[in-house]
């Protein structure tokens, strides 16, 4: 079968790609060709989905587009027995990988790894109830050989008051960023990344809320955030934190998590205050406060 029909080519990918929302009775399989088959219900409806064409990524560059599977939506048209659709036939080992929200994973022939992750990417800043399909658990697709995304976070203080997250997004010791952006902060190519801050039981609420989303700054693949109120909402200092952010190209969705000192103390807030110095010596965004 060419798998050629219903097919579109994302130009600007929002990595470890969107499949599908709310998905539930995910299963993932993979022949010897190197198309993936997905299979999931959405509103009621079984869905074949196949796609290819795509592994790992490409660093920043304003030259080429980031790679991205082609994704053919019809799947095929007919079962030809267990295991098997359209002459699909799974060739994938199960794998057991370290990913969050990890659903299923795979280690193909050619010994690459394939992933399908599901987490709430669209949730509204601040503890805002969610609205629309903002609260919509994304199905999302990856494959890779070597190393994936690497997130480095460290905790510190902002004037001594406010807990603050810094840290850096690399993928092969080269950060990872884009080159253009909306003044909302959303990415306008196939390489820019929000990272998404969720706080644990905060002023917003119980539970794991959305603090904020923020773009990797150009170059270094740096950031840094102070838990400030804003507005009329209160700061969203919590008991933990944990980030999640969408790896570049086809690679998967990486994940932080990590507990802020309870009370302020100097001696900590200045050995933090020179890790991030030393971290994003280069990124003149961060300088410690």
């Amino acid at each position: 079968m060419a798998a050629a029909t219903a097919c579109w080519l994302v130009p600007a990918a929002e990595a470890s790609q969107l499949i599908a929302r709310d998905a539930t009775a995910v299963k993932l399989a993979v022949d010897r060709t190197g198309r993936a088959m997905l299979t999931y219900r959405v509103q009621g409806r079984t869905r074949h989905v196949l796609a290819w064409g795509a592994v790992n990524a490409i660093h920043p560059t304003e030259k080429r587009r980031q790679v991205a599977f082609r994704v053919d939506y019809s799947g095929g048209w007919r079962s030809f027995g267990r295991g098997v659709w359209n002459g699909f036939a799974d060739a994938c080992r199960p794998a057991r990988v370290r990913l969050a929200w990890l659903v299923a994973a795979c280690r193909a022939p050619d010994g690459s790894f394939w992933a399908l992750q599901s987490w709430q990417r669209g949730l509204r800043n601040y503890g805002m109830p969610a609205t629309g399909t903002r609260d919509d658990w994304e199905l999302r697709l990856s494959h890779w050989n070597g190393p994936i995304p690497r997130l480095e976070v460290g905790i510190g203080w902002a004037y001594g008051r406010f807990h603050s997250l810094y840290g850096r997004f690399s993928w092969r010791g080269r950060g990872v960023h884009g080159f253009a952006s909306t003044p909302a902060g959303v990415p306008l190519d196939g390489f820019g990344r929000n990272l998404y801050v969720d706080t644990l039981n905060s002023a917003y609420g119980p539970g794991w809320q959305r603090e904020n989303g923020f773009l990797s700054h150009i170059g270094s693949g740096g950031f840094c955030y102070g838990f400030y109120p804003h507005g009329p909402r209160p700061s969203g200092m919590g008991e933990r934190y944990r980030m999640s952010v969408s790896g570049p190209g086809v690679l998967p969705d990486v994940f932080w998590e990590g507990a802020p000192p309870k009370t302020y103390g100097r001696a900590f807030d200045l050995a933090a205050d020179e890790k991030q110095a030393k971290l994003l010596a280069r990124d003149p965004l961060c300088r410690p406060r």
